[in-house]
């Protein structure tokens, strides 16, 4: 249903263009809004806007996250298999030595010696004294028991899990001074901006242009059409009055010969201005929009006498310098490549940043090794100098100043070319006016040569040869009377396009 309708539309919309005479204004304005260059112009200058509003993020501080997760084969371990080992059998490593001492003392003369003197003076004591090496021993395996669980306490409190490992970190930058770098890209993304709007101005006038060069084109071949209409008529007239006259034997064959030659080429002169005013057509409705086939009929085409301004104009390069897109441009990538020679020099110039941020992980080391997650809040300055590359800077710098020097160039060449161009356009234009009076002239001679000669070829006095080149001439006078007209239109038009209007 959607498709059905927008069909209606466009064909009424068709129809609306076909029966309506289209106006210069209504030309350009169709051109300007179909035109597919202008629409890439138009994406192009919204592409620099957008550029140019995310250059200016670069003066905000930047927070960012970083995450990650790793599994590892291996378990770091901050002790040696053989200190686990100690640690695990600390109350071994001590009790057995001890244990080998005991016994070899218990064993010694000394020691029986010491027993005996004990028993003699104290003879209950002997179960106590037998019983002894034996609790001893079972002290000491006791001991030895403590001793090993505590080095195994000791042994999992260093032990650092970390086969599992899940680390993140929340950073804050906020630049405080690059170099210049980020004003300088804030500056050449305006720049652009203003480039894009530039091409995009530039691009209408000359389609502008293209379309006003279309629309005289048809008038022009409408006109010539009548004209060739009416030579044609004028030689039909006169091929039907020899046609008598030589019946009544006032005319010879050679005289309705020639006309009949002059009237085929009228025929032919008439098609090629037909076929030529199709491809005239063909080009405005695609210039505007239109379709192709659709043969759109001109307001000014109907006119017998195409309005003019005949006034002379005098030269005025300051309005193109102020108004030519050209000059915007050239000026506007001037400004840019002397902005790259500030970021070519801010990449050789110190540096210096605030950082912050938060970053936590798990394992966790803040109070040892921790199964859970832990984080710590952090602060900074980073200073980035450098301090010796060679003179590479210097070189890069140099190299940059030399290629804006060359846009300067250019901008140079353009305004001497465009100030030629304003004064050649403006000569044109009043040549264009002079040639018209010309023609005016010289229609009214043809005119009144065509006129005695009509007249004189009734009475017999004027040949038919004489007819027809007076009636050759009066169609050359028409023609380029028409010629002149849309001349002094297109030169004007071409003049506005150099002055930027």
């Amino acid at each position: 249903m959607k498709k059905t309708l927008l069909f209606l539309l466009f064909t009424m919309g068709v129809g609306l263009h076909a029966q309506t005479a289209l106006t210069l204004d209504s030309c350009r304005a169709m051109a300007l809004r179909n035109n597919k260059q202008l629409a890439i112009a138009a994406a192009n200058r919204d592409k620099a806007y957008w550029e140019h509003e995310a250059a200016r993020t670069n003066y905000l501080p930047k927070i960012e996250f970083m995450g990650g997760y790793m599994r590892t084969s291996k378990e770091l371990s901050i002790l040696s298999d053989d200190q686990k080992s100690s640690l695990n059998n600390l109350g071994t490593n001590i009790a057995t030595p001890l244990g080998q001492q005991l016994n070899g003392f218990m064993g010694s003369a000394e020691f029986q010696q010491m027993a005996q003197a004990i028993l003699q003076s104290n003879p209950d004591l002997a179960p106590l004294v037998q019983q002894l090496p034996g609790q001893m021993q079972q002290s000491l395996g006791q001991v030895a028991g403590a001793l090993n669980g505590v080095g195994q306490q000791i042994t999992d409190a260093f032990r650092t899990d970390s086969r599992n490992v899940t680390a993140g970190t929340v950073l804050f930058t906020q630049p405080l001074y690059m170099g210049g770098k980020i004003r300088a890209y804030d500056k050449i993304t305006d720049y652009s901006k203003q480039l894009a709007e530039a091409k995009m101005s530039g691009a209408s006038h000359e389609l502008i242009l293209e379309v006003d060069k279309a629309y005289w084109q048809i008038v022009s071949l409408a006109s010539k059409k009548r004209l060739a209409l009416q030579y044609r008529d004028m030689l039909q007239k006169l091929d039907d009055d020899i046609l008598k006259m030589v019946a009544q034997g006032v005319a010879t064959k050679a005289n309705e010969l020639t006309v009949s030659v002059k009237l085929n080429e009228a025929e032919m002169t008439l098609t090629k201005v037909e076929d030529g005013l199709s491809l005239s057509r063909m080009l405005l409705c695609q210039l505007c929009g239109l379709p192709i086939d659709s043969q759109p009929t001109l307001d000014a085409e109907t006119l017998d006498d195409i309005p003019t301004d005949k006034a002379d104009v005098t030269a005025a390069p300051e309005e193109a310098m102020a108004n030519r897109s050209e000059i915007k441009q050239l000026q506007l990538a001037s400004d840019i490549y002397q902005q790259k020679v500030n970021i070519e020099r801010a990449a050789f110039l110190p540096s210096l940043a605030l950082t912050g941020g938060y970053g936590f992980s798990n394992p966790a080391l803040t109070h040892g090794f921790e199964n859970r997650f832990r984080g710590m809040w952090n602060v900074g300055v980073v200073l980035k100098v450098p301090v010796w590359n060679w003179l590479e800077g210097r070189d890069k710098v140099r190299a940059a100043k030399a290629e804006a020097l060359t846009y300067q160039y250019q901008l140079d060449e353009a305004r001497e070319k465009i100030e030629l161009q304003v004064n050649q356009q403006t000569f044109r234009v009043n040549e264009a006016n002079r040639k018209y009076e010309l023609c005016l002239r010289n229609l009214e001679k043809a005119q009144e040569n065509l006129r005695a000669a009509q007249v004189g070829h009734k009475e017999g006095v004027v040949t038919t040869s004489d007819l027809l080149a007076a009636q050759t001439a009066w169609l050359s006078a028409m023609s380029d009377k028409t010629d002149a007209q849309v001349d002094i239109q297109l030169t004007r038009a071409t003049l506005n396009n150099i002055l930027g209007k």
